[in-house]
């Protein structure tokens, strides 16, 4: 089998050149849309504060930078987490602040908080900082609208086995129904502890 060669028909010069100024228009007008394409601003957000100083970056995507270190050990998602934290978007609006320490079970909050507190010692608190996919996603809680970046400070007061959160739970639970929750100790009288005088 042989092939035989067909030979083409020049082309006149002035196709050429419309073709080239065509391709030429075409790359110009993908360079100006490629730049009027919307940036989020969580995700350039992200990739600023990647760069900040002490700010770490997980693999998940999670930002975070300690403030105070802490010491020993860190929870598991099988403790509960007593904790101080206030909650932001990043226009610096506060959408949840907690106004006393609050327990927190590791395993029962959405996965960027989590993994954070499982970096977390006794005493440390840490800025941390939240891509959609590890807070609330396309959800939107009170407060918070959909596929939000959220920042946390979080202090972490104690923790404590879930177990060990369950007893305390069910005992006030008893106390309660006895008639013991909020009552006085007793022996206690209406004049107050004894002074010493």
């Amino acid at each position: 089998m042989s092939i035989t060669a067909v030979p083409l028909k020049p082309v006149k010069r002035g196709i050429l050149v419309y073709l080239w100024i065509g391709i030429a228009v075409l790359v110009i007008a993908a360079i100006a849309l490629a730049f009027q394409t919307p940036v989020d601003p969580s995700t350039s957000f992200l990739a600023r504060n990647a760069r900040a100083a002490g700010v770490l970056t997980t693999p998940s995507g999670l930002q975070y930078q300690v403030l105070t270190p802490g010491t020993g050990a860190s929870p598991t998602d099988d403790d509960v987490a007593l904790v101080n934290y206030e909650g932001r978007l990043l226009d610096g609006t506060v959408f949840d602040k907690s106004q006393q320490p609050t327990p927190m079970p590791v395993a029962g909050v959405v996965p960027g908080f989590s993994e954070a507190l499982k970096l977390m010692r006794k005493g440390a608190k840490y800025r941390i900082w939240l891509k959609p996919t590890l807070a609330y996603g396309d959800k939107s809680p009170p407060g918070i609208p959909a596929n939000s970046t959220l920042a946390f400070d979080v202090e972490m007061l104690e923790f404590i086995p879930m177990s060990t959160y369950r007893q305390i739970q069910q005992q006030q639970q008893m106390m309660q129904q006895q008639g013991g929750a909020g009552g006085m100790p007793p022996g206690a009288g209406a004049g107050g502890p004894p002074t010493g005088r």
